[in-house]
């Protein structure tokens, strides 16, 4: 035992030193003096290659620096705390398309000008994390964000065709349950106000488990069922792992070793061990449940941001649960991630690698890579180790009532 603490330890002061490394990176190449928020399209160096503003990223790089602010002495910094204050600014000043309506921009120009709106709740589900340290701001977006995915879509501006089917995608209920998890963390009064969607939000992503316990489906019908198709037999390890660790969390949350067992056997081993590649190793970013090609160009790449699950996963399952097997995982992917992603030369992470694990894009950061993407993984996983010490995990529970 004493051997398995000396190696956290380790684990620890990297992941301690990779998180001051890569945000320095964000620090010194992000920050827009001039109108506020942050630039995301960064070189490999951080030279701006695009100055485009992608809301999700802005609320992300909020969201983080306040974290790290309020959970990291070493990060209790002056200039941090200003930047999360002039991103929120930014944020509050532009990221509505048209106020007083709810919707936010997807992308906006570097002063502040709407460039695109997607059809989906993901920028207002950032923005309210960005917002969470102003109750009243996130509790309007979160509401107007609960109306739409419950009650009534067509604020999204998405029509309903007749011929496409009635699917739920798992990123929905495992983002409303993230939102649930941050918003009642310091606030007991959200907490009680949220509870019963966080059981939603779990019975939903419950359901994308399917073929009798023996995969877990990105997309299911709004009623639980297998879809046909390319659709229905979609899966995305990275998403598995990650609502995983939501689920987790929730479990906690509860007092539920039942749901924190299943969690662990369905999406985090089931999961891991269909979606690590046997042969270069590191985890696929898509696959077919049926082994079929997938029909996606980029399915066999090796993304940095599933592998950031993972270990946030593993480490917060042998937390929860003290079994060996999932802290020898975390070991696995922590591993290959620190190997492959790490840019040693310039800091940060590469995001992108082809299935062999060679770096495929040079960018550090771009429409879908933010500093979140990396510095949030990071810090979670180097705030957890003490946590496995003075945290006693759930008492066991028998695995077979889950098979």
């Amino acid at each position: 035992m004493e051997k398995e603490w000396e190696t956290l330890r380790a684990w620890k002061e990297r992941m301690g030193q990779e998180l001051d490394r890569v945000v320095a990176f964000w620090m010194e190449h992000s920050h827009d003096q001039e109108h506020g928020g942050f630039f995301t399209c960064l070189g490999r160096d951080g030279q701006v290659y695009d100055n485009l503003k992608y809301v999700w990223l802005q609320g992300r790089q909020v969201w983080m620096y306040c974290r790290l602010y309020r959970k990291f002495q070493r990060f209790r910094r002056s200039e941090l705390l200003d930047s999360a204050k002039a991103g929120g600014e930014f944020l509050l000043r532009y990221a509505r398309v048209a106020p007083p309506d709810k919707k936010c921009a997807f992308v906006l120009t570097q002063s502040g000008l709407p460039v695109k709106v997607q059809r989906t709740i993901f920028s207002e589900c950032f923005y309210t994390m960005a917002m969470s340290g102003d109750p009243n701001e996130a509790v309007e977006m979160m509401d107007q964000i609960i109306h739409w995915v419950r009650e009534d879509s067509s604020g999204l501006g998405r029509p309903q065709l007749p011929g496409a089917p009635a699917a739920e995608s798992m990123a929905v209920p495992m983002m409303l349950l993230n939102l649930v998890d941050q918003l009642g963390e310091a606030d007991e009064e959200l907490a009680g106000k949220y509870a019963e969607l966080g059981d939603w939000c779990a019975q939903r992503i419950l359901q994308h488990v399917q073929r009798d316990g023996q995969a877990v489906l990105e997309n299911v019908s709004e009623d639980g069922k297998e879809l046909s198709g390319c659709l229905g037999r979609h899966q995305n390890p990275g998403h598995a792992l990650e609502a995983g660790w939501f689920l987790l969390r929730h479990a906690l949350r509860k007092g539920n070793p039942e749901l924190r067992a299943h969690a662990i056997e369905k999406f985090l081993l089931l999961s891991f061990h269909s979606g690590w590649d046997p042969e270069h190793g590191g985890l696929f970013y898509f696959q077919d449940a049926d082994n079929l090609c997938p029909t996606q160009l980029e399915w066999d790449m090796k993304l940095w941001w599933p592998h950031s699950e993972a270990m946030i996963a593993f480490l917060m399952g042998y937390s929860d649960s003290g079994d060996p097997a999932l802290l020898h995982l975390f070991y696995q992917v922590a591993e290959y991630t620190f190997r492959q992603f790490r840019d040693p030369e310039y800091g940060e992470w590469f995001g992108y690698l082809n299935r062999e694990g060679k770096v495929a894009l040079t960018i550090k950061g771009g429409p879908f890579k933010g500093e979140c993407g990396t510095a949030g993984p990071l810090g979670l996983v180097d705030s957890a180790p003490p946590a496995l010490l003075t945290h006693p995990p759930f008492p066991p529970v028998s695995r077979s009532r889950f098979f």
